[in-house]
């Protein structure tokens, strides 16, 4: 890479210097993703037994939906963008939700064959060890020359702490192969050589990075930009040279992409549910995250992790002190180095974007303004969780790592006469300092199976063209009815569930779940309290109201915490017994909503 940023006339073919692959680099992809079924051993062997991340929440039940939605547009010639199956009868825009069609159309047949966990498994398991191959083939072939420094680098970009905790539950955030090369063809358009055929490939990955995850691809960029602004400080006169090849090239770029993903991308942003924002409030790193140690880390600390993170899905940052002392270190050291100061600069800024609109410090605010100030109520910024702006560091210490150990290697063989062992002392460094934040694996369980009357198909007896009501209605606490509907092979629609759409027909802030009606917040409220109330006519006739919006024909008791509280209060609304069907209360209301 460095090599790749000197001036363009100067600059040899990006394919000049191939290296074969080798022995040396099939060592390194099998480790890798033998690394990562370690991780998910506990998945794999409970694949037939409904094997859950322990570590996941409700976002398995999600991602597996969106997989088996997939798998059901494709092989019914469905238009995959949106769907009625969840939220009925307005439905849901998938493609203003995580649905990854980039990885879960290409699966639609596993899925449609071996169900949507074998999907969910692949994902997670192929994304942490593709993201780490595909740095790895970066490193190696245009960033250093030892295939081992390489390999740290590739290592570190795959199963740095965040990718672990990401790996829970976000394959978006996992599923990250593309992101190297998109970077390695934005560098070769710098050097001019061939910018239209470059755009055009350019233009070919971005719009596919767009349908594997936007938001990784706009954290990527964002800290690309830093880095190219970085080299251009240091580097004048030959950024300047680079301004016009570049410009030209991603033109092409933005048209090939632009002429791919625009109907997807009117769809997410105009079409059927879709909205404008998302807010989350301000949810940038607290300081003390970047030197603590993960919960699924080898020196783990998970009550010091969840005291500075908002679930164990979003632990963005957790370095470790000691790599933070290191990286500190390795920015001195090869701060004379252009490409590896850029880098540098690059991890720091978004280091510190990441920490939000204002600095804390172990939970204190000091109210000195971070620059995300500037950026966090711009369109797209706004519906950015910034805390994640820290994953835009991993390649730039993975980077430092590998350039730095490519250097040791390389000074090695002077210190030979000494009998000092240099490489070994280096290496030996990188493991004390790497192995306390190395990961350890999932936690995982299995999952309850889903009632007799989803899985083995007692319900057609009880609904026709209309919607299943689960009670309580499935939202992100507790979206279990996904899975019962999967089971069901898509059968029904369902009322409300677990997704993100707009906060109204005219308000197009993004909510998670569907609107509440009065119905299912009653339903919610009993659910937390275990409190029967006295239901007033006024409320019954809102049910009825509700259960005609819903377009309802069954409502469904599954076992579930003060379920006989839930039970009265149903019976009340309804005003009739339910039947206790393959281990859950139905009410039929097919009469009832007319």
């Amino acid at each position: 890479m460095t090599a790749l940023l000197q001036a363009p006339e100067t600059v040899p073919e990006v394919g000049e210097e191939r290296r074969r692959f080798g022995r040396a680099d099939a060592l390194v992809i099998a480790i890798y993703i033998v690394a990562a079924f370690i991780l998910y051993a506990g998945l794999w062997v409970n694949l037939g037994s409904g094997g859950y991340m322990y570590n996941s929440g409700q976002d398995q039940n999600m991602w597996e939906w969106f997989f088996a939605v997939a798998a059901h547009s494709v092989f019914h010639w469905e238009n995959p963008l949106g769907t009625t199956l969840q939220n009925y009868p307005v439905g849901v825009n998938l493609m203003a939700n995580t649905a990854m069609f980039g990885l879960s159309i290409p699966l639609s047949p596993i899925t449609e064959l071996f169900g949507p966990t074998v999907t969910w498994a692949i994902a997670l398991t192929g994304g942490l060890a593709g993201t780490s191959i595909a740095w790895y083939w970066v490193f190696s072939r245009h960033l250093v020359t030892s295939r081992t420094a390489a390999a740290i680098g590739g290592a570190f970009c795959g199963f740095a702490p965040a990718m672990i905790s990401h790996g829970n539950a976000h394959p978006n955030f996992v599923v990250l192969f593309l992101i190297p090369f998109i970077v390695m063809r934005l560098i070769r358009l710098a050097q001019g050589h061939r910018p239209v055929r470059d755009g055009i490939i350019l233009g070919l990955m971005l719009a596919y990075q767009v349908f594997l995850g936007e938001e990784p691809l706009l954290i990527m960029m964002m800290a690309f930009v830093l880095f190219a602004a970085g080299y251009a400080v240091s580097r004048p006169r030959q950024a300047l040279r680079m301004v016009k090849p570049m410009a030209g090239g991603l033109t092409v770029a933005a048209v090939v992409a632009i002429a791919i993903a625009i109907y997807p991308l009117w769809w997410q942003f105009f079409g059927p549910q879709s909205y404008l924002t998302l807010e989350h409030g301000p949810v940038g790193n607290d300081t003390a995250a970047f030197t603590r140690f993960a919960t699924e880390s080898i020196a783990g600390q998970p009550e010091a992790a969840a005291d500075v993170s908002m679930n164990r899905t979003e632990e963005n940052a957790f370095f470790g002190w000691p790599l933070i002392i290191l990286v500190v270190v390795l920015t001195v050291w090869l701060w004379r180095n252009v490409v590896a100061r850029a880098i540098a600069i690059s991890m720091f800024l978004m280091a510190w974007l990441s920490l939000g609109v204002e600095m804390v410090v172990n939970h204190e605010e000091t109210g000195i303004p971070g620059p995300w100030k500037l950026l966090y109520e711009l369109p797209l910024f706004d519906s950015l969780l910034e805390s994640r702006l820290a994953i835009g560091c991993i390649p730039a210490v993975a980077a430092l790592l590998a350039i730095a150990t490519d250097r040791v290697f390389e000074a090695a063989p002077a210190f030979r006469d000494r009998n000092l062992p240099v490489r070994f002392l280096w290496l030996g460094a990188l493991a004390a300092v790497l192995l306390p934040i190395a990961p350890t694996p999932y936690k995982t369980y299995v999952r309850p199976e889903a009632p007799a009357f989803f899985a083995d198909g007692a319900w057609r007896q009880y609904v026709g063209s209309g919607s299943v009501v689960v009670v309580p209605l499935p939202n992100g606490g507790d979206a279990r009815a996904l899975h019962w509907q999967v089971e069901a092979d898509l059968g029904f629609p369902l009322a409300d569930g677990y997704f993100v759409g707009p906060s109204g027909p005219d308000d197009k802030r993004g909510r998670y779940g569907a609107v509440n009606r009065p119905t299912a917040d009653l339903l919610a409220d009993v659910r937390d309290s275990g409190e029967v109330p006295t239901v007033t006519p006024a409320q019954r006739a809102q049910a009825v109201e509700d259960l005609k919006y819903w377009k309802a024909d069954a409502v469904v008791l599954a076992p579930v915490t003060n379920g006989n509280a839930l039970h009265e209060t149903v019976d009340q609304l309804l005003g009739g017994q339910a039947v206790y069907v393959d281990g859950v209360w139905v009410w039929d209301v097919r009469a009832l909503r007319g």
